[in-house]
Parts: structure tokens; sequence; C-alpha cells
């Protein structure tokens, strides 16, 4: 090949790697959702516009600093050892997956974010994690408005349940006593049967009142949370004829409404599907206070997890995990070694309990 073809095709190659290149670094830079790349000890390569936006930060502010700047405690003191074990094990916890994790902007504000990450190793032997990030505040806020409207009607027929139909109840039951004594006097036989029918109504009503409270949110003091689940033992206990205990090491008292309304909710989905879709005859509930975290814990002696759930524990699994997620918290289901389900929910402790 003539000298002057072989300089021609060799510019051609260079003009078409440059507009690759070109087009490569647009498509990263006008991307909508925040992108940045990292070398294997965390230091942050590139960021794009949508990184600047997002966090706050100007990319000179960033790019050649730990990546860990753009995350809150705890996950900033522990994220280069996440990465030196990935390095030494090889075993990808979050590769190649996308999850649901908190960033922190330039402000300090701290706002939920989908993060997924991506590894590649250069031709020339430096390997890079890429990150692509999106902001989930304003779909948590939507999530959160309609659990907060679900929470409101079902407080609405708690509240309609006591106050009209238990009334109703308790009304019928009073009417029928009477009616019983007076057969009684007259030496009817009839009242045996309506003997049997004040019977059963007095035990509908106390279903009705039940049900009532298990809607409505807890009512919170001191000890609101730790009343109410042992409130939802008792009621379990007696309502199924299993054994239901609630048990803590030490008192744990929680004066946010939100958190023990949501700590309640999780544990009462847990008892609920134990009982349902485990047929268990023991469940136990367990609430303590470690490390700066609230951790509830529900365990059942039933079928354990099916590998194709009932209808309806699915979405309850999922609605569980959604609470745990809107406190900051998270969610761990998994089988016992000796039969049956752990449902743990471990959250961060409301200031004032730390």
């Amino acid at each position: 090949m003539p000298k002057q073809s072989a300089e021609a095709s060799i510019a051609e190659l260079q003009d078409a790697l440059k507009a690759s290149e070109q087009r490569s670094a647009a498509i990263v830079e006008t991307a909508v959702n925040a992108i940045i790349t990292i070398d294997e000890h965390c230091i942050i390569e590139t960021a794009n516009s949508a990184t600047e936006r997002l966090f706050g930060y100007p990319r000179e502010e960033i790019v050649g600093k730990n990546i860990s700047m753009l995350m809150p405690e705890p996950y900033r003191a522990r994220h280069d050892s996440y990465v030196d074990n990935y390095l030494r094990s090889g075993v990808k916890r979050i590769i190649g997956i996308g999850r649901e994790v908190v960033g922190q902007r330039k402000d300090g504000s701290v706002f939920p974010i989908d993060l997924s990450v991506g590894e590649a190793l250069l031709p020339s032997g430096h390997r890079i994690f890429t990150g692509i990030i999106r902001d989930l505040t304003e779909r948590k806020a939507l999530e959160d408005k309609i659990l907060h409207i679900s929470e409101d009607e079902q407080s609405r027929i708690g509240q309609d349940i006591h106050d009209d139909l238990c009334q109703q109840l308790a009304a019928i039951s009073c009417l029928a006593k009477v009616a019983q004594k007076s057969l009684l006097k007259a030496g009817s036989p009839e009242a045996h049967s309506l003997e049997e029918i004040v019977s059963l109504v007095t035990k509908a009503n106390m279903r009705a009142r039940e049900t009532s409270r298990g809607l409505m949110p807890v009512v919170l003091d001191a000890n609101g949370l730790m009343a109410a689940l042992e409130e939802l033992a008792d009621n379990t206990a007696r309502a199924h004829e299993i054994t239901c205990d609630f048990r803590y090491d030490n008192p744990v008292q929680v004066n946010d409404n939100k958190t023990s309304v949501q700590l309640f909710r999780i544990a009462q989905e847990a008892v609920s599907n134990a009982v349902k879709h485990a047929q268990a005859r023991r469940i136990d509930i367990h609430l303590a206070r470690q490390t700066g975290n609230i951790v509830l814990t529900v365990r059942d002696d039933g079928t354990g997890i099916p590998e194709t759930p009932a209808k309806g524990t699915g979405m309850g699994l999922l609605t569980m995990s959604h609470r745990a997620q809107m406190m900051g918290g998270t969610i761990h289901v998994m089988p016992r070694p000796t039969g049956g389900t752990q449902v743990t929910c471990s959250v961060p402790a409301p200031a004032k309990l730390q």
C-alpha cells in the first residue's frame, strides 16, 4: 500500500474514533439520569451534567474525590469496604443489579435514588465502575401519599365499625338478653335458642371490636407500639387458637407516630401471612433496640415460604418492604433452619431514642 494511502486510512480511522468518542460523550452528557464513573479506589473519574443538577456540586468539586462524599452516614464510612470485598472475593452484591439507596446533596439533604452499577475492564487493564443514578424523590412522595390515603381509609372503616356496627351489635345483644329473660320466666323452651343467639352476637361484637382496633392506627403514648403488639399477639392467639407471644428484652419506647404505625403494620402483615398462608401454630413477635436501630422480628413454625406464593402474599411482602423503605430501613424474609419463616425489619431509631 502506498505511504500516502496508508496515512489517509489512519487519518480516517482517527476521525472515526474521534467522532465515536464525541457521540458517546454527548450521549452521556445529555442523559436525563446522573452518570458517574469511578476507579477501583472509589475515586470519581467522570460525571455528567445531570450529576451536577442532582447533587448540587460542580463537577470540578467531585472529580478526583471519593464517591462516598455523595452518600450519608453510615453508608459513607462503609462504601470503600464494600468495593474492597468485591475486588477480593468477586462476589457481586450490587453490580448489574438496580437497588434503591439514598444519596446526599451538597446542602446535606438526603434523598432516595435508584442506583445501577456496571463494571468494565478497559484494554489498558484499567477497571472502572459506572453508576447510573435516578432521583426517586417524586415517586417516593407519591407512594407515601398513596400509603397514607390507604391508612386514612382503614382508620375511617375501623372507626365506623367501632362506633356504628359494634354499638348496634351491643344493642341487639341487650334486647336479646331481655327477651331471653322473659322467655325463661314464661317457661318457654325457646329461651335456650335465644341464649345461643345472645352468645353468637356477643362473639360477633368482640370480633368486630378486634377488627376495628386492627384497622385503626396505633394509639400512641410512651409505650403505644409495645401495647399494640401485645394486643396483636393476644388477639391472634384467641381468634385462631394458636400460640402467639410478644417479647422484648428491654422496653422500647417509640415517640414517633409514623414509625410506630408502620412497624405495627409490618408485624400485622407478617402475623397474617403466618396464620393464613403458612398454617403456623406458634408465632413469636420480638421488639428490640440494637446499635441505634429498632429491630422487629416475627418468627413462625409454619410451612415456610412457598416457591409459588399464594394469592395476596406477594403484595403483602411488597407492602412490608415499602413500609420499611419509607422509614429508611430494611426488611429480610428468610426460612428458619428449624422450619417456618422469620421476618426481620430494622429501621433507624428516631433521634429521641438514640
